[in-house]
Formats: structure tokens, C-alpha cells, sequence
């Protein structure tokens, strides 16, 4: 439900399908999201969409309209997250090889995909001993929450997943795989790189740990701690409320109330993640952007 307070509507979209003129829509779809004053970025690629922007209600409805005025992206989907204020500086339609970046572009989940499994069925899944359950979010992210029994690949980025599976499974031992990630798009590419690896049977949670955590009441899920997401909430628990981690004003790491216990943590100038990493003249600069920030903070105030 949405907040009386809110002004801004954060959505998120993405869909695989086949798009050669690609190219040729950028410009378009970038000055009608300008005269909606909608901002955020989107990437197209002859794969498909991917994109997260925020704007008033109206103008969210707008672009989706138009996004959907396309015989190809009839069917969008999206999904709706809520702020007080436009998240993003600006707007941006970007041309990318991969609309999700695993390297691989000959991978094509417009041709094959993994098997979905609603939020309902999934505990069902993982919970058969002999699916082997997989998080393909990066290292940082799983460590922050997961599914019980989830492997943690341990990548840096998406681009290391296909080196993962080639050395940690075989699809002749492996017979059952289950992947999730954040909100599904990662899964459709990874489901689809993995049959093309001989995989048989390989599952992914439809509309991923965000559409879990929405619709599956706490006491019925096997789901462990906050979900990290690309917005400034940072994180999410069940029903999709704001979670407790924060960002480190230095790095940009999520921190939680234990990081901050640190004593490698400092306000404004370091967390656990990045303090061995400061040289005594990074950490002036930092400073002073930290009290560069606070004088903003209190004339805004």
C-alpha cells in the first residue's frame, strides 16, 4: 500500500525479447521520458529491456504506456516500489550488448529458460534434497540474506557465474538445480546458460526474492535475513519493508548495526569493509567531505 506521504513511484522493468531495432528506439523513448520529467536509466539490447525509473504516478503510467505501445513489449511487466523523493539525477536510455551483463551474449533466453516456480511452490523445491539451491547475486548481496541450504557462488560480479558452474557443477551429477536472485532477471540468463550446458531439469523462482518476500507471510518462509535492493531503501525484510543496513558514506558498502560495532567503522569516514584501504590522505579527503555533507544536511534543514 502506498504511503500518504509519497510523491514518487520507483519502477522497475525488464523483459527478454527480441529487439533488432534496438538502436533505433533509444532516442525516442528518451525525450518522451525527459517531457515526463521521468528519470532513472534504461538499457536496450537486441535481447531485451532492462530498467528502473521513478517519476509522479502519471508520468510512471505514461512511460509505461508507451514502453507497451510496442507490438513487441505488449506484455511488460513491472514491478512498483514507493519514495518520497526522485532517487535519480537524471534520465538515461543506454545501448548495451546484454541487458544483464554475464558476458556471454550468445546466450539467449528468448530461445530456451529454466522452469519458473511461483513463490508458493518454492519451499516445496528447495526443500527436496536433492535440488541443489543456488543464489546468483553477487557475494555482498547473499551475505546479507538468502534462502536456507542456498550456495553461495562467492562472485564479484554476474560475469564469474559461468566459471562457477563450470567448476563446481556437472549436469551429471547435479540432476536438479534451483537459482534465484533478486527480482528474476539474472535467473532467466542463468537458467538458460545452464541447459545450454547440458543441465536437465533447472528451476528459478518467478519473479524473485522481491515477489517471495512480498507474498509468503514470515512464518511460512525460508527465507534469512534482508534483502539488498538498488534503491534507497538499501534493503527489505517480509512484506517488503525498509530494513535495518545503511550504506557506508565511503565506500558505498551496505553496513548493518553489527558492521557499525566495528571499531573500523567511523561515521562518515570508514566501515570495516574500506578502513584498510584508506591512506591518511584519503581519509582527510573524506572528512572533509563528510563535513561538506552535514553543512549541506543542516542548510536544507
Amino acid at each position: 500500500m502506498k504511503p500518504e506521504n509519497i510523491q514518487q513511484v520507483v519502477a522497475t522493468l525488464y523483459k527478454f525479447v527480441r529487439l533488432p531495432d534496438f538502436a533505433e528506439k533509444q532516442d525516442s523513448l528518451l525525450s518522451f521520458c525527459q517531457a515526463q520529467a521521468v528519470k532513472g536509466t534504461i538499457l536496450l539490447a537486441a535481447e531485451g529491456i532492462n530498467g528502473t525509473i521513478a517519476g509522479s504516478r502519471q508520468a510512471i503510467d505514461s512511460v509505461l504506456a508507451f514502453l507497451r505501445s510496442d507490438p513487441q513489449l505488449a506484455d511488460l511487466e513491472h514491478k512498483e516500489s514507493y519514495t518520497e523523493r526522485q532517487p535519480f539525477e537524471r534520465m538515461k536510455v543506454r545501448l548495451k550488448q546484454e541487458i544483464v551483463t554475464m558476458g556471454l551474449p550468445e546466450v539467449d533466453p528468448n530461445h530456451h529458460v529454466g522452469t519458473y516456480v511461483s513463490p508458493q511452490e518454492w519451499n516445496d523445491l528447495i526443500a527436496d534434497p536433492d535440488v541443489i539451491v543456488i543464489d546468483t547475486r553477487n557475494d555482498y548481496e547473499v551475505n546479507i540474506g538468502t534462502f536456507q541450504k542456498a550456495q553461495n557462488p562467492q562472485t564479484k560480479s554476474f560475469r564469474e557465474f559461468p566459471e562457477y558452474v563450470s567448476h563446481n557443477l556437472d549436469p551429471n551429477q547435479h540432476k536438479k538445480v534451483a537459482l534465484f536472485c533478486t527480482g528474476g532477471i539474472r535467473c532467466e540468463k542463468a537458467t538458460s546458460f545452464m541447459l545450454s550446458q547440458g543441465f536437465a531439469e533447472v528451476y528459478h523462482l518467478k519473479g524473485g526474492i522481491l515477489k517471495y518476500l512480498e507474498e509468503i507471510p514470515a512464518e511460512q518462509s525460508l527465507w534469512q535475513g534482508e534483502c539488498f535492493v538498488f534503491d534507497e531503501r538499501i534493503t527489505v525484510g517480509h512484506g517488503l519493508e525498509k530494513g535495518s543496513h545503511e550504506l557506508c558514506f565511503c565506500c558505498g558498502h551496505p553496513i548493518s548495526d553489527a558492521d557499525k560495532a566495528s571499531p573500523k567503522y567511523e561515521e562518515g569516514i570508514s566501515c570495516a569493509y574500506c578502513f584498510d584501504s584508506l591512506t591518511e590522505e584519503k581519509r582527510a579527503r573524506q572528512q572533509e567531505k563528510w563535513k561538506q555533507y552535514q553543512l549541506m544536511l543542516s542548510r536544507q534543514g
